[in-house]
């Protein structure tokens, strides 16, 4: 059988790095790698792997292992990534980069985890392309796009407030029919949009219940007693006040400062 040639229609001057990473969470200032796969496609169209199994140093999240499967024990003999920064900066050298939401997330961790590792790590010099951008562009996710799928009907006054209601309204009873599975009342359908993890304090997952105690659950602090950061880092405090974030969020910190606590959920039984 002959092999097929590898995107003959896509030009290439210089190899074409495909990146995938896997870390220990989605936030590219904080998180770590946890595994890095390139797959390298040269203008002949030859085509090598790379893939690194990374020590993030920090703990793997149980939410993280339940998306990628790789825990603290799979990767406990890997190399830290300042041991193969090198060779991964030599492997994208003279490369051009693509992702899949690699603009946000994959890109902005290389360059992180480079700078820990005192690599300057320059994405100029890179042409970069993003699949989940042509991806966004060419299929678009608004309500006019909703409607059309679902109803195969126009939005001709989109961006009226009841006619973008009530085109809603028939996107929703569109989406009922063509999908069997989901839920048939409001109260599933909220649990479906709305899915809570119950360590959550609140809606968004901020602040979570560890052992009866409420702890961050995000940034550098990740893991640090809510208690504990209010009487020995009140600049951390007032900065996450003064942040965008929830408003539930905001009242359980104002409510802590004044010595009020939630009740803490029930033990689960195991």
């Amino acid at each position: 059988m002959e092999k097929k040639e590898q995107l003959p229609c896509l030009a290439l001057s210089r190899p074409l790095a495909f990146i995938d990473i896997e870390a220990t969470g989605t936030n590219p200032r904080v998180d770590r790698i946890v595994e890095l796969a390139i797959v390298m496609l040269t203008p002949q169209r030859s085509r090598s792997s790379h893939v690194f199994r990374v020590n993030p140093g920090i703990p793997i999240p149980p939410e993280a292992t339940a998306i990628h499967g790789i825990t603290d024990a799979d990767v406990k003999d890997s190399p830290p990534f300042a041991a193969i920064s090198g060779k991964v900066a030599d492997i994208l050298e003279d490369a051009d980069l693509c992702g899949y939401n690699i603009l946000r997330f994959d890109l902005p961790l290389l360059e992180e985890e480079f700078h820990r590792a005192g690599f300057v790590f320059d994405p100029e010099k890179h042409r970069i392309v993003d699949a989940q951008r042509i991806f966004h562009q060419k299929e678009p996710r608004d309500l006019t796009a909703a409607l059309s799928f679902y109803c195969r009907q126009m939005h001709l006054n989109a961006h009226s407030a009841e006619s973008d209601a009530i085109a809603t309204m028939m996107v929703l009873e569109g989406q009922l029919r063509r999908y069997p599975d989901l839920p048939r009342d409001v109260e599933g359908l909220d649990r479906y949009c709305n899915p809570r993890d119950s360590s959550w304090v609140d809606r968004t997952g901020k602040l979570r219940w560890s052992d009866g105690e409420i702890v961050l659950n995000f940034g550098r602090k990740k893991g640090a007693p809510l208690k504990e950061i209010i009487a020995k880092d009140r600049g951390l405090i007032e900065w996450m006040l003064r942040q965008e974030f929830p408003r539930d969020t905001q009242e359980i910190i104002k409510n802590a400062l004044e010595g009020k606590w939630p009740k803490p959920p029930p033990p689960t039984e195991s």
